[in-house]
């Protein structure tokens, strides 16, 4: 795996393995995933659905669902403090204060019988020392900050009479309050229109500028990635195949899964007629999954038992750009 050279990483996650259980036994969610997030940097997580993307983040906040959902191994270093290692009391501390996380389903994420100002005011009151009429004001302010109209009214409203882009701001405003130093958001764009996305992508910038965080933004939509990452990390099966700036990634892809997910994104000046590339076969499932490179059977070139039998190393191929080293998937 990578070697151990940054020094101002806010988060730095090393060899980390998750595994379920099920009626098959123990199946292999995360195989030794390895990534870092800089102070100040939005660090993008890429890959199809079901490639590990999620677990990720629900390990990272010690959310994953007991007892079928287990780490295995590695440690997920924040600010210094093996976050593994904390109590529950500790974690809880940690959640919301310091790691804020912006699910992908805002109507799963907020309580449908509480009033939204009561959902914020949590936060306050769980992280800050200040009587409930200051949380209350807070969080009538953190709304105004995330964009909601006449935020005096909308805190007795509940969940389900807000637009979707209305409670994904919610969902950010609760996030964000406690001003934490690392934002997950977790596909904080699925199933909203294309103009409401664009809008909550600004509004997520603009306040990670304003609070000076970090973010790990999870996505399957490249068009995101490259509109508001700095570095990517592109996930298959549950490893990372890829990671590199993302200038490098989209300027020189050097895995031929990489490739084939950028080559699947519509292009403005692309012939209307020509069919958009796809990747043949489908992604492995979970209990079928390979110690060597998981993607070989995908990539439409020959390769060997061995290819599939012996995991390839994870190299640094150029300047901070580290690949899967396939001899089958990945360009020399």
């Amino acid at each position: 795996m990578t070697s151990d050279t940054r020094t101002d990483s806010l988060l730095r996650v090393k060899n980390l393995s998750v595994s379920f259980s099920s009626d098959e036994g123990e199946l292999e969610a995360l195989d030794a995933v390895d990534f870092d997030i800089k102070h100040g940097q939005t660090l993008g997580l890429v890959g199809e659905s079901g490639c590990g993307k999620s677990v990720t983040a629900l390990s990272v906040m010690r959310l994953l669902p007991r007892p079928i959902g287990k780490i295995n191994g590695g440690s997920i270093y924040f600010e210094g403090k093996d976050l593994l290692k904390l109590t529950s009391d500790e974690m809880r501390q940690v959640r919301g204060n310091e790691i804020g996380m912006i699910f992908q389903e805002p109507m799963n994420a907020l309580n449908p019988v509480m009033s939204i100002g009561d959902q914020v005011c949590e936060s306050f009151q769980l992280h800050q020392d200040i009587s409930p009429q200051e949380a209350w004001q807070k969080s009538i302010e953190m709304l105004e900050q995330v964009g909601i109209p006449a935020p005096e009214n909308r805190v007795f409203e509940f969940p389900h009479q807000l637009s979707g882009g209305m409670r994904q701001r919610i969902v950010i405003a609760i996030a964000l309050a406690c001003k934490p130093k690392l934002v997950i958001a977790d596909e904080p764009t699925t199933a909203l229109d294309v103009t409401v996305q664009s809008q909550i992508l600004d509004l997520l910038q603009s306040l990670r500028e304003k609070i000076d965080s970090s973010v790990l933004l999870i996505t399957h939509d490249l068009g995101v990635i490259a509109e508001t990452c700095d570095e990517v990390c592109v996930m298959y099966a549950g490893r990372i195949v890829e990671r590199a700036s993302t200038r490098d990634l989209f300027a020189n892809p050097r895995h031929a899964y990489t490739r084939g997910l950028l080559s699947s994104i519509p292009r403005l000046d692309g012939d209307p007629k020509t069919k958009l590339a796809a990747i043949e076969g489908m992604v492995p499932s979970i209990s079928e999954l390979s110690r060597g490179c998981r993607f070989a059977a995908r990539s439409g070139s020959h390769h060997s038992r061995e290819v599939l039998e012996e995991r390839p190393p994870y190299i640094e191929i150029s300047p901070n750009h580290w690949v899967e080293a396939c001899p089958v998937c990945t360009d020399p």
